[in-house]
């Protein structure tokens, strides 16, 4: 493996002195290594390069042994904007310190399509308002520091049942929509004069009927993007590299996209290749020399706003430490504790009282006993733990059921949504005072539809983290209040706001 890193690393020394790259996106890794890279490919740089992070929920989401903050839907339910503005700033911190200069956040598309299989717990929600309010309050919080940020994905992915990174997803809606729902938070974000934003790979018929991807529409990067909404920031393509972003043989995708009216070309499959074709495109009159040289000295604005005229090498001793410091952890802790959202609260079951009168018993679906949620449980009194399994046999599942029955409280913990709700889930429903938690993305919820009707508490903690499982288990017996709203509707049960 490190034989195939040294390979890769030179590879991409070669390419920076036969393509001259202006900057560089890390994936997955560890901070010490990439940070070690960083300052090997910008000693190597006659220009110092822009750093790139695809960090919607921070470093965590590429790098490993950093701290783990929430996914943006579970950010959703905290009504609290000031709050998520400090997390963009301790994100932007932790950015810095590892010699990172844009971070591609804030995910600024509305979740309104259930079966969305790409943006998802990566939207702050369905409501165009409150995603605009948390992802500028987001951005805020990074540019504080000095990071750029770049919002995506325009003009909005939140209302797709395809993946880009797979096909060409199409948005159907005609422009009076969009105007109210998908382009609203990016009015707000470039009203408000963030740096840089993301086009998507998405067929929008509405804002051009040539077919072509949003991030090679002249119409839209150009004519609505720029001229229209008046975007004078860094316009980036989404990775050039995926199957959205597919052209024909004929056409090169870094030369559409520098036609279309895009800055930087993000993540191309065949650079070298690209390189080349541009230059062409240049020699030919396809792209224009001075639009380029405009595009560059954009660029270079760019790199000395982020401060790369007094470039300084990452510093590797100790920033394990410096990353994951005691800020970073009471960060993570206080976003995870003010969005567990109680969606029903039947008798005022909850906070569980009179326990001494009571007997409880956990059970987990989809993880085993002795998890994080029933270790917090198990905390406030004493507490018979079960689970149930994908593996589990049928009658694995009946003996669990059966001795559930001499219990008088049963707190439900679904950590999966592959094991289907059931006849005798239901039935303990109707019998016992039963208090769910759902460690699911929201929209996972209409799947027990039938026994949370017949529930008397229902408990939503969004993720499956550590934190997560112990802030529900905390909501529960009243450690801590209960404070989130529902980002997303639940069909058949909930409309977003909801929370008790």
């Amino acid at each position: 493996r490190d034989t195939d890193r040294s390979r890769g690393l030179g590879d991409v020394y070669k390419r920076q002195n036969e393509i001259k790259i202006g900057g560089i996106l890390f994936h997955k890794g560890d901070p010490v290594t990439q940070a070690e890279v960083t300052n090997r490919l910008q000693k190597a740089s006659r220009i110092p390069m822009l750093v790139s992070l695809d960090g919607e929920w921070g470093l965590s989401m590429r790098l490993s042994g950093t701290t783990r903050f929430p996914k943006n839907m579970m950010l959703g339910a905290i009504e609290d904007n000031a709050l998520i503005e400090e997390y963009g700033k301790e994100v932007g911190r932790q950015c810095r310190e590892m010699g990172i200069h844009i971070n591609f956040a804030p995910d600024m598309d509305v979740n309104s399509n259930v079966d969305n299989p790409v943006i998802g717990l990566r939207s702050f929600g369905e409501n165009p308002e409150a995603v605009s309010e948390k992802g500028i309050a987001y951005a805020r919080g990074l540019e504080s520091t000095g990071i750029l940020s770049v919002s995506k994905h325009f003009p909005g992915h939140g209302d797709t049942s395809e993946d880009s990174h797979e096909t060409l997803p199409v948005v159907r809606h005609n422009r009076a929509r969009l105007d109210s729902v998908e382009l609203l938070p990016f009015k707000r974000y470039i009203y408000d004069g963030f740096a840089g934003i993301m086009t998507g790979h998405l067929y929008v018929p509405a804002l051009d009927k040539s077919h072509k991807p949003a991030s090679f529409s002249k119409a839209v990067v150009t004519d609505l993007l720029q001229k229209e909404l008046g975007f004078q920031g860094l316009c980036f393509t989404d990775a050039l590299a995926m199957k959205g972003a597919s052209t024909k043989k004929t056409d090169n995708p870094s030369v559409k996209a520098l036609l279309a009216g895009n800055d930087i070309l993000l993540a191309p499959a065949a650079p070298i290749n690209d390189f080349t074709a541009v230059k062409e495109a240049i020699e030919e009159g396809v792209l224009d020399l001075e639009a380029i040289e405009a595009k560059c000295l954009k660029i270079l604005r760019y790199k000395y706003i982020a401060g790369l005229n007094a470039y300084k090498p990452v510093e590797t001793k100790g920033l394990s430490k410096r990353l994951n410091s005691p800020h970073a952890a009471w960060m993570a802790a206080k976003l995870n504790s003010e969005a567990i959202t109680v969606l029903k609260n039947e008798d005022t079951i909850l906070p569980l009282k009179q326990l001494n009168k009571k007997k409880i018993a956990a059970l987990s679906i989809g993880d085993g006993v002795g998890n994080e949620f029933q270790k917090m449980l198990g905390e406030y009194d004493s507490i018979a733990c079960f689970s149930i399994g994908r593996r589990s046999t049928a009658a694995q599942v009946q003996q669990v059921y059966n001795k559930l029955q001499k219990y008088d409280v049963i707190i439900c913990g679904v950590h999966t949504i592959r094991i289907p709700e059931s006849l005798a889930l239901r039935q303990l429903a109707a019998k016992k005072e039963l208090v769910y938690a759902f460690f699911t993305l929201p929209y996972a919820c209409k799947e027990y539809k039938k026994s949370i009707e017949k529930a008397k508490a229902v408990v939503l903690a969004y993720e499956g983290t550590p934190l997560a499982q112990e802030y529900a288990a905390q909501v529960i017996f009243g450690g801590i209040a209960a404070k989130g709203k529902l980002p997303v509707s639940i069909p058949g049960l909930y409309y977003a706001g909801t929370g008790i």
